[in-house]
């Protein structure tokens, strides 16, 4: 299978494994969601593939669920909620950070296996964790913000509040991890070109995500 249609297949079961979350769980779930998201986005960000002669890396389909989780919790509970959610995703991202951290400090046994494997992963540098955390808490606030801002200009179309909202989130969000992560270490048009491409994936990946708002919306979640 094309790695492209590999790549549009994979946005779509991670927005249907959203639904389903919502489904079963309700505003709880999205709540859920929105912590353990974070974690694996930034786990998957490691590995680099490529789409359409662009190098981008892993981790935007998952991450831009956490845009749409919050649009869900503010269109069907309000942006008390929405926010309540951010902070609860930032402190799930910034404690496991912590944790695996510590983890690495433990010496591993002679007969380990895992290790080295972990450290690849977790052992993020300073700057790229900082990114990472900073990002995600002025971004994913300013998109609840956003979408309140539009719900209360446009209370009935979904689909312009949702995409302005990830659209213009997501922009801050790529300008500041990247910024935070990659200026000074690599050239300016490289870390242009990187900026670009990111917040390229994370915009078709929101596109692709507004059929599946009105869908969530439309569902009654069998708990709260």
């Amino acid at each position: 299978m094309p790695t492209e249609l590999y790549a549009v297949l994979f946005a779509l079961i991670n927005f249907c494994f959203l639904v389903l979350f919502y489904k079963l769980f309700g505003k709880t779930g999205m709540i859920t969601w929105i912590g353990f998201a974070a974690i694996i986005a930034n786990i998957q960000v490691v590995k680099t593939i490529e789409l359409f002669g662009l190098i981008v890396t892993m981790g935007n389909v998952m991450y831009a669920t956490t845009f749409l989780a919050t649009d869900l919790l503010n269109e069907k509970y309000g942006k008390k909620t929405a926010n309540k959610a951010v902070w609860l995703g930032f402190a799930t991202l910034f404690i496991s950070t912590v944790i695996m951290q510590l983890v690495l400090q433990f010496e591993p046994h002679v007969e380990d296996l895992a290790h080295d494997h972990l450290a690849f992963i977790f052992d993020f540098a300073l700057r790229i964790a900082a990114g990472s955390l900073i990002a995600f808490l002025i971004s994913n606030h300013l998109n609840v913000y956003i979408f309140a801002f539009f719900k209360k200009l446009f209370p009935t179309m979904l689909w312009l509040r949702n995409i302005a909202s990830s659209i213009i989130g997501q922009a801050f969000d790529t300008l500041i991890f990247c910024t935070i992560a990659f200026l000074g270490v690599y050239s300016f048009d490289i870390w242009l070109e990187i900026a670009f491409t990111t917040y390229l994936m994370k915009f078709l990946v929101s596109v692709i995500g507004i059929p599946f708002i009105y869908w969530a919306r439309s569902i009654k979640p069998l708990s709260n």
